[in-house]
């Protein structure tokens, strides 16, 4: 590896241990083997290269995500079967992941004064959607991208209140069997 991919990878690595706002230029010189004025060359800022390091492990999140929710409950299972497995994996994926997602909480309360972060997890977001309603709905989203994207943002609110959820208190976080009968009851309250 170069320079500039040894600092990404350092960026990656400080990013999972400290947290985007607690890592430093330093932290990053030190676990890249690198010098702080290669920081300046390749990406001239610090905050420049964090952002790269955080797009690069959010997509590569998103893809291990991906691959695990890929794994279907069987062709005879039910959409409440489905539902459950997709839930039981995404849920395994906090305890593993754990610093990706507290690194989207940390970077929500910052969007603000973070405009290519905002857009950056504004098209991943887009992309997390219609993939989700894929993956729960069986949709293809290119038929029907406007529902895919309303069944996709329902599941992303799902998500993130359980990952808020589950880094504060993990033991009484909702389990994948607690969420597959919330929704039964509340879907059964809109049928009467």
């Amino acid at each position: 590896m170069g320079n500039r991919e040894d600092l990404l990878a350092g960026a990656k690595r400080c990013l999972m241990e400290k947290g985007y706002s607690g890592t430093t230029a330093r932290d990053i010189a030190g676990a890249s083997g690198t010098s702080l004025a290669a920081i300046g060359y390749h990406f001239r800022t610090t905050k420049a290269l964090l952002d790269q390091a955080l797009v690069e492990a959010m997509a590569e999140w998103g893809e291990e995500l991906q691959r695990a929710l890929a794994v279907d409950a069987g062709p005879d299972a039910t959409p409440e079967q489905r539902f459950e497995a997709a839930w039981t994996r995404i849920i395994e994926s906090f305890a593993r992941l754990r610093p990706l997602w507290a690194i989207q909480f940390e970077l929500i309360a910052q969007m603000d004064r973070a405009p290519e972060l905002r857009e950056a997890f504004a098209a991943a977001n887009h992309q997390a959607r219609l993939g989700l309603a894929e993956i729960f709905h069986r949709l293809d989203p290119t038929a029907d991208e406007a529902d895919a994207l309303r069944l996709g943002s329902f599941h992303q609110a799902l998500l993130g209140g359980v990952a808020a959820q589950w880094l504060v208190d993990p033991d009484s976080a909702p389990s994948a069997q607690d969420l597959a009968r919330a929704l039964r009851t509340i879907s059964g309250q809109f049928t009467t």
